[in-house]
């Protein structure tokens, strides 16, 4: 499982760890929207709930990651992202996981710096012809102005990567998230990776804690 507020990496860690151990991640919204598409019994009451503009049940969740959870591909594992994100859900899950004779090997909290992250997130810029990636900081167009890339002169930011509204996600996902943290260290399966390096550094340490969780 991996834990991490918003630009801390976890969708890149998790690709790199799909690769390197033939691991699948798991998102709400990716189980969510598979579910609905299948047509399975918990996907058509999630279906219903999300067409009438409400929020889909803990317990739905937990029937749909149920049924994935006995599919083949997984056979070798799963990387939870985005669940649980509350003490109820890690209750569930923990439910879930031993009714199968499962359980979570390890919780990665990927650990991060609150003002670089701050920095890090509003000062990012997109190309709008080719979408290159640009940052006020850290990784400027040599020639102001133009995109190295395609020579495109339009740039844009994302409407939520401001300043204060950054600082307000990683102060919810603190306040949310601490809960979580206290319940999985009391179970000692809780490892925290510091997330502010560069992402090799970052893949290697997560590959190191996966391997050892593999051979134990």
């Amino acid at each position: 499982m991996l834990l991490g507020p918003p630009g801390a990496g976890k969708g890149t860690q998790a690709r790199k760890l799909e690769e390197r151990f033939g691991l699948v991640q798991l998102s709400t919204g990716d189980l969510l929207r598979a579910a609905v598409a299948q047509g399975t019994e918990a996907g058509a009451r999630a279906k219903e709930v999300m067409e009438a503009g409400g929020l889909v049940s803990d317990e739905i969740v937990i029937a749909i990651l149920d049924d994935r959870l006995d599919r083949p591909d997984v056979a070798r594992g799963v990387i939870l992202d985005g669940f649980p994100r509350t003490p109820a859900q890690a209750e569930a899950l923990d439910d879930l996981l031993a009714r199968r004779g499962q359980s979570v090997s390890a919780v990665i909290s990927l650990e991060v710096d609150d003002a670089a992250m701050v920095e890090r997130i509003s000062g990012r810029y997109t190309c709008a012809t080719c979408g290159e990636g640009w940052h006020d900081s850290f990784k400027r167009p040599e020639t102001p102005g133009i995109c190295d890339v395609c020579g495109g002169t339009e740039f844009k930011r994302r409407a939520d990567d401001t300043a204060e509204t950054v600082a307000s996600r990683l102060a919810a996902y603190h306040a949310e998230t601490a809960p979580l943290i206290d319940h999985y260290r009391a179970r000692g399966t809780l490892e925290r990776v510091p997330a502010m390096g560069a992402i090799e550094d970052i893949a290697q340490a997560l590959s190191e804690i996966v391997r050892r969780y593999e051979t134990a």
